[in-house]
């Protein structure tokens, strides 16, 4: 066990090392294009020391974009992914770096250096990402793990990791009914244990024992488990406390959040004027019906407001009822189609943010009569009233089109419990990467699990 625990390590170290190359060749790139292109139109030309300080707030600007987009994560995401995420950072990176020089030069500069530096660099990131990606399942291939269940719901977390066997290699299932001596000798032959829905005395003696071994141990966690990852740790006696509240942000964040937001939607509104005509266009020449489309949501406890969308169904969409839009929905209108993929159907929203209703980041806006369809399900869903509802959000940004509206809960309760402006910041610009490159691969992957469940439940098997 423990050459594993140092093979880990050394891994780490690698992706460190490579992570710093990648930077290092990138910023040479810029290097090279700053002193041939832009060096010579300075009025007051740098000595040594400022041309080294513009290359260093390159190699920054890089780093962060890299680290926002997560295009480190060699191995992590998929070859794809991560190249995509790595272009989007390069992208990001030279357009600010682009409007840096031409602050330093006075005067808009000339934009053609910067593209084919991006160019360049698309090549560059092209040959790394499949050369590290080799190397990387080289020396680490998938790790092999043994799933310890309570319940068949597990069988959706298996079929969405075995669209991921470049990582991960499920060779056996174990039930929670099985004696639990030898339960621990079945998960010792492993690498790591996946842990879902089991009973709680269990699950914790299970998580100790992989601690103990040394074993990855890959937990579903349960509500309470969200809520304590933000609890306050307490040292007023000598027995550790967590503290848990449920007030949501603090003053200071709600004032700095909505200075944000008040910020993000007077440059926004800017380039999505334009854009919005344009939809309001489409929609109402496709079929003659109502630009927009009002509807009743919840925001901050439980506080009704009017939402406001591009309509993107046939009018009357709803008058059986609510109900949830789904894969190839024939309600959903041809530009529909096109507002829903590229989610401008939302720009509106924008106007809501500035009325104060919603916020740039924060969970979905739930319809009030699905809200208490889902609290019937599991109570604890009111917990996400706790913020203002949001433009995007955690889930919208880590989900797909099908994830559960418990996976959905979830996910916004890790957003809430760990707020930051960063994490904001970092989701705005995620949401860029989603909107310009949708996950339709990854929606119709999620429809074959579905299909896929539902005859596993038929024949009641794991």
């Amino acid at each position: 066990m423990y050459k594993k625990h140092n093979r880990e390590q050394y891994k780490h170290i690698i992706g460190f090392f490579s992570d710093l190359l990648l930077l290092g060749i990138l910023t040479l790139q810029f290097a090279d294009t700053w002193y041939e292109s832009y060096l010579n139109g300075l009025v007051l030309p740098f000595f040594r020391r400022g041309n080294w300080a513009v290359i260093g707030i390159y190699a920054v600007v890089m780093f962060l974009f890299f680290k926002i987009y997560g295009a480190f994560k060699v191995g992590y995401l998929r070859k794809t992914d991560a190249l995509l995420s790595q272009m989007l950072s390069v992208c990001g990176g030279n357009l600010v770096t682009y409007l840096q020089i031409s602050v330093i030069l006075r005067h808009f500069a000339e934009i053609a250096p910067m593209l084919k530096l991006t160019v360049l660099e698309f090549i560059v990131l092209c040959c790394w990402t499949f050369f590290t990606h080799k190397l990387y399942f080289a020396l680490y291939p998938p790790r092999k793990l043994v799933i310890v269940y309570g319940s068949s719901s597990a069988v959706g977390l298996v079929m969405k990791m075995s669209y991921r066997v470049d990582k991960y290699m499920i060779c056996e299932s174990v039930s929670a009914k099985t004696d639990y001596e030898e339960m621990k000798l079945k998960i010792l032959q492993y690498d790591g244990v996946i842990i879902c829905d089991l009973p709680e005395k269990l699950r914790n003696d299970l998580v100790k024992f992989c601690f103990d071994k040394h074993l990855r141990a890959y937990i579903v966690p349960e509500i309470s488990d969200i809520i304590l990852r933000g609890a306050e740790d307490l040292r007023l006696f000598d027995t550790p406390l967590l503290l848990c509240r449920n007030y949501g942000l603090t003053f200071e964040q709600k004032l700095l959040k909505r200075i944000f937001d008040l910020m993000f939607c007077v440059f926004a509104l800017i380039p999505a004027l334009p854009i919005m005509l344009i939809c309001a266009i489409a929609v109402k020449l496709c079929d003659g019906g109502a630009v927009f489309y009002r509807q009743k949501r919840l925001t901050q406890d439980g506080k009704e407001f009017m939402l406001y969308k591009f309509r993107s169904m046939i009018p009357n969409a709803e008058l059986h009822g609510a109900k949830l839009a789904e894969n190839h929905d024939t309600r959903i209108t041809p530009v529909g189609k096109i507002l829903r993929k590229c989610r401008l159907d939302e720009l509106p929203q924008l106007f809501n943010i500035l009325k104060g209703d919603m916020s740039v980041v924060g969970p979905r806006p739930e319809r009030p009569e699905l809200c208490q369809e889902y609290e019937k399900q599991f109570p604890e869903f009111k917990f996400r009233l706790q913020v203002k509802a949001g433009l995007t959000g955690y889930a919208q940004v880590t989900g797909v089109y099908d994830t559960t509206p418990y996976d959905k809960l979830k996910m916004d309760l890790m957003y809430i419990e760990n707020y930051s402006l960063f994490r904001d910041i970092q989701i705005i610009l995620m949401t860029i990467k989603i909107t310009l490159f949708p996950t339709q691969k990854t929606n119709e992957e999620l429809l074959s699990i579905k299909n896929k469940n539902k005859q596993n439940k038929k024949e009641k098997k794991i």
